[in-house]
């Protein structure tokens, strides 16, 4: 069962296409290589969560719903960034999307660390662990296997596909911030 909430709040299904939009026109080595920096980045991430999510959030006197407000507003800026630049445009020439946005807050936020807090009080450590190993092999097997989408869509299908995604990816960044503050309000 703790599997359950944080296969849900990281919704693998949902980030291939925000993966494919974020590494259209990488080559196969250098998007096998960011598969590896997001996932390591997320599990470490996740990892410090586990261990000591409440008291990160006690000390910084912050709330769940803050980290949403805040992890939106990134992902919104990401996401109109991709939208109106091309990716050669956006990236530098030592500039990694690995670790921010794939890692976090894409694979690993505010839903996915606020779950993985609710989950350690509900079945301990080892099984969250389990858990969260469990699900981290999910993501990094599908984001491993996405460029199938890309043979199968070709180059412009995928070009358009990644605009689309990147819509989209603007409404989860407003979705993260309507949420936490409806949360906050009420």
């Amino acid at each position: 069962m703790a599997f359950i909430p944080l296969f849900v709040a990281i919704d693998v299904p949902g980030l291939v296409p925000l993966f494919l939009s974020l590494t259209a026109g990488m080559t196969l080595k250098s998007k096998r290589q960011l598969i590896v920096e997001a996932t390591l980045t997320a599990g470490a991430v996740a990892l410090i969560f586990l261990v000591l999510g409440k008291v990160i959030f006690r000390f910084l006197g912050i709330t769940d719903n803050d980290f949403r407000i805040g992890g939106g507003i990134v992902l919104l800026v990401l996401a109109v960034t991709d939208l109106l630049f091309t990716s050669e445009e956006r990236k530098g020439p030592n500039t990694s999307v690995g670790v921010v946005p794939i890692g976090i807050p894409l694979i690993m936020g505010p839903a996915a660390l606020t779950s993985i807090i609710i989950v350690v009080d509900a079945y301990g450590y080892w099984i969250s662990m389990l858990s969260l190993v469990l699900n981290l092999f999910i993501v990094w097997f599908t984001f491993r296997h996405s460029d199938v989408v890309i043979r199968v869509m070709g180059d412009g299908g995928a070009r358009a596909f990644a605009k689309v995604a990147s819509l989209f990816m603007v409404a989860i960044a407003v979705m993260m911030i309507r949420v936490g503050i409806q949360n906050i309000v009420q």
